[in-house]
């Protein structure tokens, strides 16, 4: 095998290493994830539509508590977030 073979044969071995690295550190999941991005569904809902009547799990006692519980009472606010 001539050397600019045994280059090429090496780099692309190396960069298949880094792809399964990449991978295993974002995580198979993620990866399916971002390339499925693309191919997502434009949402229905418009400028000035009624928000979607959205039933949550309370974290502490795991009741279901209905987001239309709350019209007309105090401003409500929501936060989604990861706490690992």
């Amino acid at each position: 095998m001539s050397r600019t073979k045994k280059v090429l044969v090496s780099v692309a071995a190396l960069l298949v290493a880094a792809g399964a690295v990449v991978v295993g550190w974002i995580g198979p999941r993620n990866v399916i994830g971002m390339l499925r991005y693309d191919q997502r569904e434009e949402g229905r809902l418009a400028v000035g539509d009624a928000a979607p009547d959205v039933e949550l799990v309370s974290l502490g006692e795991g009741r279901r508590e209905k987001l239309s519980a709350y019209i007309g009472e105090k401003p409500l606010v929501l936060i989604f977030g990861s706490f690992t």
